[in-house]
């Protein structure tokens, strides 16, 4: 079912699935919405991802300048792009299972980037206007996976069932009037492990649909994740990394709190 949160209760949208909301466009949102009747407390609901199933799930690698520093890596000149499949997303509040086949899965809180109507070779200036709106995203990585020679298995260590969590809601652009002034933190069993600002992006949300457009069409419901800033697990001395019993929350400005289980 797909739902719009007011004042702390949700109201059911007549429309089948986010990404048929989302293509349907603004306008037709809101008249949903308008005429939408006021249900449950949030508390009184389960919450899935916003986008159970997003088109796509890109990933941008080393888009944060404090990030960049602790891994002692150059700033790219050009995003760097990968891919998450989206068999990866789940909701609030679903584990994140850390398979056998790693043993230093880590965090990453992220601004998620939800797309709105067809982009194709748009420019930085318009960019934009085709962001339907913003999510919380935890980009879990397998770093033994993404890091080990040879090969660097980026996707494969991104791409493991739960490693991506998403929610718990989109906050739609008009809301966000700068995406470059948001904060974001990461806190692991209610310790603060990242606390930095999108200001410490390399390159822009305008700049990184921009440039993927170039190449591919952005469509409704695509998701971005646009990179996290310092503070992962993997570079602390010794390293932090997650383990069965762990809750990791992510929470960047106005977006909620994206919280979720470890399990093993």
């Amino acid at each position: 079912r797909v739902g719009c949160v007011e004042d702390g209760r949700v109201a059911e949208l007549d429309v089948p699935d986010m990404v048929e909301l989302i293509a349907a466009g603004r306008d037709e949102a809101e008249r949903l919405r308008a005429s939408a009747r006021v249900g449950p407390t949030l508390g009184e609901v389960t919450l899935l991802a916003p986008v159970p199933q997003p088109p796509k799930v890109i990933g941008i690698g080393l888009n944060y300048r404090d990030h960049a520093e602790e891994t002692g890596s150059k700033l790219p000149e050009e995003p760097i792009v990968f891919a998450k499949f989206s068999s990866s997303v789940c909701g609030p509040g679903h584990p994140i299972r850390i398979p056998a086949i790693t043993e230093r899965a880590d965090y990453e809180a992220e601004l998620g980037v939800v797309m709105g109507g067809p982009a194709k070779r748009v420019s930085v200036e318009k960019a934009l206007d085709h962001v339907f709106g913003y999510v919380n995203v935890n980009d879990v990585s397998a770093r033994d996976l993404q890091l080990a020679a040879p090969g660097k298995q980026w996707t494969r260590s991104k791409s493991i069932d739960t490693f991506a969590p998403c929610g718990p809601w989109i906050l739609t652009s008009d809301e966000v009037p700068d995406p470059q002034a948001l904060s974001v933190r990461c806190r692991l069993n209610g310790e603060i492990m990242q606390d930095s600002t999108t200001a410490e992006m390399v390159f822009t949300v305008a700049e990184l649909v921009s440039f993927l457009s170039q190449g591919m069409t952005l469509g409704p419901g695509d998701l971005i994740a646009t990179g996290t800033p310092a503070g992962v697990g993997f570079t602390r001395e010794p390293p932090v990394l997650l383990k069965a019993g762990d809750e990791v929350t992510v929470e960047v400005d106005g977006l909620g709190t994206l919280s979720n289980p470890v399990e093993a």
